[in-house]
Parts: structure tokens; C-alpha cells; sequence
């Protein structure tokens, strides 16, 4: 079933489609069940190559796996599975500033998790999945609708 409204998944969940791990077969039945293509950030995808090299680095995988697992990244946005989001980064870095000075004193949130969670909101999604707590407190904390897969 096919969701409309702008839904934004932290890269830390969406790395589960393209690197083995205990949330991957979770994380893929979601997926499949959601259906609609996915906004990614030039960032986020840059975030989930560097985790599959940082995997290979690790031998949590192997070179072969590892490209394989780009490989699948680029497949899902040729498809249009995910698309890359024009993201506005001067409104989402001032917006992940004003973020920080009002719930990281509280939250405990750190930077790339602010930036998530603003980039959410400059892209106008109303839903937010992730797997990090922190993450999902400051995302409720701005009025995101916040998910697990």
C-alpha cells in the first residue's frame, strides 16, 4: 500500500536495505509494504555509502558485498524507489542551528541527528523513521510523526 505523505528515514534505518543486519528483514518488509518512493538526501546518500565502505573496512563485509550493496543503492534510484530531495542547506543548516540552541540542551542530540531531523522539516515530510531514541525524541519534539519501521 502505497503512503502520500512526505516520509523521511533516517540513512542509519535505510542502510538496513543495502547492508545484512538484525533489523534488515524488518526494515525490508516495511518497505515493501510502503511502496512509494523514498526522499534522500545528497547527504543521507552519502552517508549510507561511506556506512558500506566503513562496513568493508570493519570485514563486516566483504569488497564484492560492498559494491554489490552500491550497486543496490543506485538500483533503488534508477527505479525510483528513493530520489534524491533538492534540499534547501542554507534553510536546513540554519534550521538544524535553531534545533540545536532550543532541545540539544535537554535531548542530548548530537549534530547529524539535528541535521536529520531539520532536513526533514525543510523538505516538508510529516513522518520520520528512525531507530535512534535520541533521534526520535527531538523529531516529536518538532511535531514529526515518529515510526519505527
Amino acid at each position: 500500500m502505497a503512503i502520500a505523505e512526505p516520509i523521511y528515514v533516517d540513512p542509519s534505518a535505510l542502510r538496513c536495505l543495502y547492508v545484512h543486519e538484525a533489523r534488515s528483514h524488518a526494515f525490508c518488509a516495511w518497505r515493501n509494504r510502503h511502496g512509494a518512493a523514498l526522499p534522500i538526501t545528497l547527504f543521507g546518500r552519502a552517508e549510507i555509502e561511506n556506512s558500506v565502505a566503513l562496513a568493508v573496512f570493519r570485514r563486516d563485509m566483504t569488497a564484492a558485498a560492498g559494491q554489490g550493496a552500491v550497486g543496490d543503492l543506485e538500483a533503488d534510484l534508477a527505479a525510483g524507489r528513493l530520489f534524491v530531495a533538492d534540499l534547501l542547506w542554507r534553510r536546513a543548516l540554519d534550521r538544524a542551528v535553531d534545533l540545536s540552541r532550543k532541545h540539544t540542551p535537554t535531548l542530548g542530540t548530537r549534530a547529524l541527528d539535528v541535521l536529520h531531523v531539520a532536513s526533514a522539516l525543510t523538505l516538508g515530510c510529516k513522518r520520520f523513521v528512525t531507530y535512534d531514541a535520541r533521534q526520535a525524541r527531538l523529531a516529536r519534539a518538532v511535531g514529526l510523526r515518529v515510526s519505527g519501521p
